[in-house]
């Protein structure tokens, strides 16, 4: 029982804090990730690009709600936008519905993102990550923009109406959103696979 204390020990730590592994990654993926962005889930906190073990896909996809949201470095007087999609859908190799929104807030205070809190208006709700059964791996990709001033941000009638096949690029230029302040992505698939 003793040998096994500090295997147990391991495995347990390692639900509550995954690291992510460079190596495991495309160099291409593992590079996404820029900024202090951090997403934190019950028992996953994910600040650098990673893949979501086998042992909690099922959670994000079927448990877990919305999770937590950390910019450590906001300017606290200024407001921004969380995007969250999926440029793989229905699959990597066919990217037919890209982009599939998944969530998308905006209005959110600064001092509100330091403290891990999405206060704002959200205009798509949360959707968790539900790859498609034998699609592959999913890029699941949370960007993080910086609000112009006095700009009211919203979607245009055909864009409510549905969430993917969502013309991001033209979003981000509407609304003139730049460049991203910080950016982090995971990959999962369906966790029947």
């Amino acid at each position: 029982m003793g040998i096994l204390a500090p295997f147990l020990g391991l495995f347990l730590l390692g639900l509550f804090h995954v690291e992510a592994k460079q190596d495991t990654l495309s160099s291409q993926d593992a590079s996404f990730c820029q900024g202090e962005l951090e997403v934190i889930y019950p028992k996953l906190d994910i600040y650098k690009c990673l893949l979501i073990p086998k042992e909690l896909r099922e959670k994000i996809s079927r448990v877990w709600k919305a999770p937590q949201v950390y910019f450590s470095s906001p300017q606290e007087k200024k407001t921004y936008v969380l995007v969250m999609v999926d440029p793989d859908a229905p699959s990597r190799s066919k990217q037919t519905s890209a982009y599939w929104r998944h969530w998308l807030v905006v209005d959110i205070q600064g001092s509100a993102l330091k403290k891990g809190q999405i206060e704002g208006t959200s205009l798509t709700d949360y959707n968790p990550p539900t790859p498609p059964q034998k699609s592959g791996f999913h890029r699941y990709q949370f960007m993080l923009f910086e609000q112009p001033p006095g700009t009211p941000v919203s979607l245009t009638n055909e864009e409510k109406a549905s969430r993917g096949k969502w013309d991001f690029q033209a979003f981000i230029t509407r609304f003139d959103l730049g460049e991203p302040v910080a950016t982090l992505q995971f990959l999962t698939q369906n966790y029947k696979d």
